[in-house]
């Protein structure tokens, strides 16, 4: 695999760096993304690949589930709130989306528990980290059972869980209220190739 990497990089310093080395020239002195997304980690679902999006235009995040805890102070290490600090207050991005996606593994353990007892280091912080998503959990068990239509429901509901909770950050509502940041959530199903956008005074998603 470390081969293939070096390949990929020295394809990229051939090609891609060449064509663009205005723009990194210029990203050097700065960067000024108008969009933040929030997305999974997981290596299929890559959101510069989905977007097409060139360097410096998207400042990405990814984690198990596309998750974003409450805010809360203490109690540990923040990334993800550091990262949508950074984001919201200092590049002053327009646009905040969370974006879950099809197959997740996350959504996947959350749904069947499957980490529940395990120690950290053995899965304890991967249950501790998706724990996030247990009251949308019991909500969609009680409607859906726990098969294929209750992991998609879940996936979806996770989008609005992150978005809910990004609302818990002060920085969060009153540039919603100035118009100054706008939320999104979005879904991009896997097998099917379709982003899909979440209407939030609906609670549907749709395709793009």
């Amino acid at each position: 695999m470390t081969d293939r990497m070096i390949e990929g990089y020295r394809a990229f310093r051939a090609k891609d760096w060449v064509r663009e080395r205005a723009r990194w020239q210029e990203l050097a002195n700065g960067q000024n993304p108008r969009t933040m997304i929030i997305a999974c980690s997981d290596s299929r679902v890559d959101p510069t690949i989905i977007f097409q999006a060139v360097p410096g235009e998207m400042f990405v995040v990814r984690n198990v589930g596309a998750l974003v805890p409450p805010f809360e102070i203490g109690g540990g290490r923040h990334g993800v709130s550091a990262a949508l600090e950074f984001a919201v207050t200092q590049l002053e991005v327009a646009e905040v989306m969370v974006m879950g996606h099809g197959a997740c593994g996350g959504c996947a353990a959350a749904l069947s528990r499957s980490f529940e007892h395990a120690r950290a280091g053995e899965g304890g912080f991967i249950a501790h980290w998706i724990d996030l998503l247990d009251d949308a959990r019991d909500r969609v068990v009680a409607e859906y059972g726990t098969g294929e239509a209750a992991q998609r429901a879940l996936e979806l509901e996770g989008v609005k869980v992150s978005l809910a909770n990004l609302r818990t950050f002060p920085c969060i509502p009153e540039r919603e209220a100035a118009g100054k940041l706008r939320l999104r959530g979005s879904y991009f199903a896997l097998t099917e190739g379709i982003l899909y956008l979440l209407n939030e005074a609906t609670g549907t998603f749709s395709p793009a």
